[in-house]
């Protein structure tokens, strides 16, 4: 039983030693705590108010008030807040209030990256993420010019589908002119119709022609556009004034691929492919006999059949570039730099961990102090009250005991000074008094 108790006693002194120990650290860590909380909580008002002024259009006197005063409440909330929790959550000791504490700091948190951490996170990384839309803005114009310009050359191709069929008519008509179609040299009924569709197509492949230059002119004139606004994307200085001639440059990239758009021949072409079966202006057969005229008639209607292959022909390959993808509608929409931070928050994951890391690295604090707490609980437990008094704790509580026993008993604590004379008295000898005498 005794080495139990002298174990026990051992036990007990190195607990009350060690949560000694972790008390002095905690009272010298408390002297910075409220300077470095502080510091932090001035910290993210000042990137807090960049952030509002960003947001702010005017820059004038009401603003300023508007932006500083948002900031310092901010801040004083974090340092509330953090303070409420650093003197509390360690404190208490049983769980449903530890678990209260702990759902009121997350709730608290979440409301501090509401009301700060997005901001500090645009004071941070605003210009960039703006020079990120910026950059992703032309990309999505640059593949619109591209698909508007690959839909307006294979429009362009189809002149050779034009050619080609205008060629087999010619060609129809030369013989017919030589007599090896209908038997009949010259220039005829089926010659005729043979050369009204050739001039058709003749006149349509002009028009195609005419607009190549028009699309290559186009198309040089938008990546000459295109190249100003990546100049602009990486360009040094403010972003602001940067996205003014962005959004200028924009508007005219637009205004080009709408052109390009409008410059595709292929609806053109389709059209062109379905009239040139449909109308045909057959003239009178002018055959000297019957004979000739049936010759003449069966020649037309092989020339119409062989009219109505051609067409279907040439709508097909119309119909291809048709059905191509059109370019997609981009639109450039300015951007404040707190809203480009959001949409791109993947692209800034390093700033948006700084801005959350300097509001919230008190809870960091707050932990380490609850599990410190309760180390220093741990260690005194079992522990008499008496058992953990120093020196001058126990002097400081005897001399509170005599001033309380003077209270209270103020007669009692004088009477061995005035009776100590009368009992030496009363103890002396009869026989020495009377030697005396």
């Amino acid at each position: 039983m005794s080495e139990q108790t002298e174990a026990h006693s051992r036990a007990t002194t190195d607990g009350m030693r060690y949560a000694a120990e972790l008390s002095g650290h905690v009272r010298w860590l408390d002297g910075i705590t409220g300077a470095a909380l502080g510091v932090l909580a001035v910290a993210s008002g000042i990137y807090t108010y960049l952030g509002v002024s960003s947001l702010l259009d005017d820059t004038g006197a009401l603003s300023f008030f508007a932006a500083a005063s948002y900031s310092i409440a901010v801040s004083v909330g974090i340092f509330v807040f953090w303070s409420y929790l650093l003197r509390l959550l360690p404190a208490v000791r049983t769980m449903g209030a530890r678990i209260g504490l702990m759902v009121s700091m997350g709730i608290g948190s979440m409301a501090i990256i509401a009301m700060s951490s997005w901001l500090n996170a645009a004071a941070l990384a605003g210009s960039a993420a703006v020079e990120q839309h910026l950059a992703k803005t032309v990309q999505g114009y640059q593949g619109a010019l591209e698909q508007a310009n690959l839909v307006a050359v294979s429009a362009q191709g189809l002149e050779r589908d034009v050619a080609r069929v205008r060629q087999s008519f010619e060609d129809l008509s030369e013989q017919e002119a030589n007599g090896d179609l209908s038997g009949l040299a010259g220039r005829g009924a089926v010659f005729r119709v043979l050369r009204q569709k050739s001039d058709e197509l003749r006149g349509l492949e002009a028009q195609i022609a005419t607009q190549a230059p028009l699309v290559a002119e186009g198309f040089a004139e938008g990546n000459a556009i295109l190249s100003r606004m990546r100049a602009l994307t990486v360009e040094p200085g403010p972003v602001e004034p940067r996205s003014v001639q962005f959004s200028e440059e924009a508007v005219r990239l637009a205004g080009i691929i709408t052109h390009l758009r409008q410059l595709s021949v292929a609806p053109l072409v389709a059209r062109a492919a379905q009239d040139l079966s449909a109308s045909v202006v057959l003239p009178e057969l002018d055959g000297r006999t019957g004979a000739a005229r049936g010759e003449q008639q069966t020649t037309i209607t092989s020339v119409l059949a062989v009219l109505g292959q051609r067409a279907d022909t040439l709508g097909r390959a119309a119909q291809a570039v048709i059905a191509m993808p059109a370019p997609a509608d981009t639109i450039y929409t300015p951007i404040s730099a707190a809203d480009a931070v959001i949409l791109y928050a993947g692209n800034f994951a390093p700033s948006w961990a700084g801005a959350i890391a300097i509001d919230l690295l008190p809870g960091v604090l707050v932990l380490i102090l609850s599990v410190v707490q309760a180390a220093i609980r741990t260690g005194r437990d079992g522990v008499r009250l008496e058992d953990t008094m120093t020196l001058a704790e126990l002097r400081g509580a005897v001399l509170a005991l005599r001033e309380m026993e003077d209270i209270h008993h103020p007669q009692t604590s004088q009477q061995p000074e005035t009776s100590a004379p009368t009992k030496g008295t009363a103890l002396h000898p009869v026989g020495d008094a009377g030697k005396m005498g």
